[in-house]
């Protein structure tokens, strides 16, 4: 895999969760090397190889789930595969965001391109050309269970057949309009295709990798705004002293601790006997121990993402150097929700702690600052009410923290009795990410008010003091009551579309 400009090439390596999230977020083209085309060619060999001998291949010669016990008539082969997505179409609820759709495409080009998937090389380059046309499937958002993502999978299949509807140049319109506008063709169904169209978990990895982005993003942030309570609270620091981290190296935690002493770097607060106390609230001083977790379960997320990019998840798979096709359980996601599930409660651990330091960084009593943040007094509002925008987005977090990937009941008769409930991970994950950065986004407001409140602005660290001019350049200090809703949105929206390398420099 490689990228110049605009362009992601699909070559020898495996592609990364970046070129993913280029060709879904940034409109990268995708180009196919010839080895590419090669590896295609051999396996479909061995597909035409069994086809002709008539041996017995699920979903090549036989039906499908229950079906499986059901021998295919040879004149009904590319038939049975035009209707394997027309059948499996059967996703509701609102239509998926572009980048979705773009994200679950290019996955699915990976995955062929690994060579596992028997696709006809005039599909597998048909669907290439149509995710590099700008021609985006209508796919609704709810019907996968995650024992691989059929129905979202089977609405982009039946939109390559020129059935449905698609998206061109940001209009909505029948499918078999949209292929024109585009340039494209119908696809050429032959025996294979169809199931190999819709027998991946493509829209769950699509969507792993565009978390991915959103969540590494936010991590820096995040300690940013945990940086900037701790110079507004005067917050002891031995909490960050690597030789206490060294003492128990749990998950992540040295770096997580290493991180916070940079954004430090030059404070006033590093000076002895600047902390207002010897132990501050947990929230404060176990930062490090938290923020490592995260920092730990985004790796393991991004370890297992990336496996999935990298492989044939195909059932069956075609092992070329072999000659053969074998029937096989790998799309299962067990491993893969697993650690998404641990990433979602680990964000949600960070929510609890953001919350509550920004509880008490508005607490006359434990910041020894205004309360609520208002320079007025008592006949101005201040933050009081954004303590209830705090509790609300923390409590969302918690319950969407709670696992949703336990099996749910059994399908197909009885024969598909175990899924992972993969997309439904990633959509919970993807609604974390927004409420935690709107929660990110108040700390660091309501930290920049209270260290004006303290007077210590010109006291700041190297990169808090690049935090704090960040959010007075997007957000001016409180005076006079005013609706801050705008406020937080707008820092958010700041924090969700701004690299690291553009806003606050931090260590990778």
């Amino acid at each position: 895999m490689s990228k110049t400009g605009s362009i992601v090439s699909f070559a020898g390596t495996p592609p990364a969760v970046s070129d993913i999230v280029a060709i879904a977020r940034r409109n990268a083209r995708i180009a196919i090397s010839p080895d590419v085309e090669e590896k295609i060619r051999a396996a479909r060999t061995v597909v035409d190889r069994y086809v002709a001998a008539d041996l017995p291949v699920y979903g090549l010669t036989t039906g499908l789930g229950a079906g499986v016990d059901t021998k295919l008539a040879t004149d009904d082969l590319i038939a049975f595969q035009m209707r394997v997505p027309l059948a499996r179409a059967v996703g509701v609820g609102a239509a998926l965001p572009r980048e979705a759709v773009r994200a679950m495409m290019a996955v699915r080009v990976a995955g062929m391109a690994a060579g596992g998937s028997g696709v006809s090389l005039p599909v597998f380059c048909g669907l290439v050309a149509a995710l590099n046309a700008g021609f985006h499937p209508v796919v609704p958002s709810l019907g996968s269970i995650g024992a691989a993502d059929l129905a979202p999978l089977a609405h982009m299949g039946r939109a390559l057949l020129g059935d449905g509807e698609a998206e061109v140049g940001g209009v909505v319109m029948a499918a078999g309009e949209a292929l024109k506008k585009a340039g494209l063709e119908p696809l050429l169904i032959a025996p294979k295709d169809g199931h190999a169209l819709v027998v991946a978990n493509s829209l769950s990895v699509g969507k792993a990798c565009l978390c991915l982005e959103d969540v590494e993003r936010l991590f820096d942030w995040s300690l940013a705004a945990v940086a900037l309570n701790f110079e507004a609270f005067r917050a002891n620091v031995t909490a960050f002293d690597d030789r206490a981290m060294a003492a128990r190296p749990a998950f992540g935690q040295r770096a997580a601790a290493a991180r916070l002493r940079d954004l430090l770097s030059g404070s006033s607060l590093l000076v002895e006997g600047a902390a207002r106390r010897l132990q501050d609230p947990l929230s404060y001083r176990c930062a490090p121990q938290v923020w490592g977790a995260l920092l730990h379960a985004i790796g393991e997320a991004r370890e297992v993402t990336e496996i999935e990019i990298a492989s044939s998840g195909d059932n069956p798979v075609v092992l070329t150097d072999e000659g053969l096709i074998l029937s096989h359980g790998n799309f299962d996601m067990t491993a893969f929700v697993l650690a998404w599930e641990r990433l979602g409660q680990a964000l949600a651990h960070c929510a609890a702690a953001t919350a509550y330091r920004t509880m008490k960084i508005m607490s006359a009593a434990m910041s020894e600052l205004p309360r609520f943040l208002t320079p007025f007094g008592q006949s101005r509002t201040g933050f009081a009410t954004v303590q209830k925008t705090v509790s609300a987005l923390e409590a969302e977090i918690r319950h969407l923290a709670a696992p949703i990937s336990l099996t749910p009941i059994p399908v197909a008769d009885g024969v598909e009795d175990q899924a992972s409930m993969a997309p439904s991970v990633l959509t919970k994950t993807e609604a974390i990410i927004e409420r935690l950065r709107y929660l990110v986004a108040i700390e660091l407001i309501a930290s920049a008010q209270a260290i004006e409140l303290r007077g210590v602005q010109g006291e700041l660290g190297a990169g808090t003091q690049q935090a704090y001019r960040q959010v007075r350049e997007l957000v001016p200090p409180l005076d006079e009551d005013r609706a801050q809703g705008p406020d937080f949105l707008r820092l958010s929206e700041f924090i969700g579309s701004t690299p690291q390398k553009e806003g606050i420099a931090l260590h990778q």
